[in-house]
């Protein structure tokens, strides 16, 4: 295995990453263990979650499987998306940064994360609140970087500018989708991070779409 270093952190992670959107669903604990293990084997030290990912059991299955070794490895969680019904269970206002975090932490049996990312960019939230959130938790030392997954270039060269303006934490990973046939990221999100000292680290990748799907892209 290859490591490389993730953007200006200075921080080497594995070429490959594994998602672990499956943890917990398609993937019981049993099966979650292996593909784990084979990851381990393979030298994989990166590793992506999510909260909402089969409604935080993702995020327990791999804090179990993480113990004994959390140093040697690079984890990653999200926030943003529902985690139940109700009121305050979803989006980036700093109270919910906040509670998901403590939350994430608990079920990754772990002190910190290695990169926090918003989920999904929020409208109804001033983007300096939850800048400020995110930026509160690496100070604290719960987070370590910050990153956004599925955020437009503009959001995220907003979001960029009100950083250096506050003086915040910057965001130092996006993730967006690429993949051969989902390549709208070269057309301004991959510009964007040659030209800032971010990195990207892409999802779905190895997506091979139904032919519907297909043919609604091409049509």
């Amino acid at each position: 295995m290859r490591y490389v270093n993730l953007g200006t952190t200075g921080v080497q992670v594995s070429e490959l990453c594994l998602g672990t959107m499956t943890f917990g669903k398609e993937a019981d604990r049993q099966t979650s263990r292996a593909i784990y293990r084979c990851c381990r084997e393979a030298g994989i030290n990166f590793f992506d979650c999510a909260n909402v990912y089969s409604s935080g059991e993702a995020e327990r299955i791999l804090g179990d499987l993480v113990t004994g070794e959390r140093h040697q490895l690079i984890l990653t969680t999200k926030v943003g998306g529902s985690m139940g019904s109700g009121p305050n269970r979803e989006g980036l206002s700093r109270r919910h940064i906040l509670q998901e975090c403590e939350e994430g932490l608990r079920r990754l049996n772990t002190d910190w994360i290695d990169i926090y990312f918003a989920h999904r960019f929020d409208a109804l939230v001033p983007i300096e609140e939850s800048l400020h959130a995110f930026d509160m938790l690496v100070k604290q030392g719960k987070v370590r970087y910050i990153g956004v997954s599925n955020w437009a270039a503009w959001q995220i060269a907003g979001a960029l500018g009100v950083c250096a303006l506050r003086g915040f934490q910057p965001i130092r990973v996006i993730q967006p989708m690429y993949n051969l046939v989902k390549r709208q990221a070269e057309v301004e999100l991959i510009p964007l991070v040659r030209w800032e000292p971010i990195d990207y680290v892409p999802w779905e990748v190895l997506d091979y779409p139904d032919e519907s799907r297909t043919h609604s892209l091409f049509k």
